[in-house]
């Protein structure tokens, strides 16, 4: 274990070292601009210590892909309304937010060529964040099972979001209004969820 000596680290607080200088590269570089040498750099360890606690590149960004995943679902389920029309506004917004907090995992999220796509842990987190739109669409179409219309809407919901969310990470909405940037995405997001899901009597 070649970081061991000179650092110190613990096994925890070595991947956790490690998951941090990722984000940060993902944040300043981007995705594109990830390796594996360099977050060693930010970590403070050999070369090959990455390698050693992920496998590759591919196991360390999937790591991070988990978390980011993990955030997410947390930030839906926390994300509720007086009723279920206000709860799918509550899940958009949360949604755009998290990606415009955290753009790095939010582009990696969905990069599966950069990320072991078969992992079953992150194949679950995936599940996991995707379940709570569908629990917020079942919901808001009376409860119970979906039906194919009603996994259309998630589909429909989830892509307006992550179209939505795309817009504002490229800087389409920076000078959308004179309120600014965020109050812009919130009342015109509220108003494209009204438009494409009306509130039901």
């Amino acid at each position: 274990m070649t970081e061991l000596p000179r650092h110190g680290y613990h096994h925890g607080d070595l991947r956790d070292a490690l998951i941090r200088a990722t984000d940060e590269i993902l944040a300043e570089r981007g995705v594109e601009g990830f390796t594996l040498r360099e977050a060693a750099r930010r970590a403070k360890v050999s070369p090959a210590a990455p390698a050693h606690h992920f496998g590759d590149a591919a196991g360390l960004l999937t790591e991070v892909a988990i978390r980011g995943c993990e955030t997410l679902r947390a930030a839906l389920r926390a994300s509720t309304g007086a009723d279920p029309t206000e709860r799918l506004h509550a899940q958009a917004l949360a949604y755009v937010r998290f990606a415009l907090d955290h753009p790095g995992r939010f582009q990696l999220m969905f990069r599966r060529s950069m990320l072991k796509s078969d992992d079953p842990r992150l194949r679950a987190a995936l599940a996991a964040a995707h379940d709570e739109l569908r629990y917020a669409m079942s919901a808001y179409l009376g409860g119970g099972q979906l039906d194919e219309t009603g996994r259309l809407a998630v589909t429909a919901a989830w892509s307006l979001c992550h179209g939505f969310a795309q817009l504002a990470l490229d800087g389409k909405f920076d000078d959308a209004a004179p309120a600014g940037r965020d109050a812009y995405i919130s009342t015109a997001l509220s108003h494209i969820i009204t438009l494409t899901f009306p509130p039901r009597n």
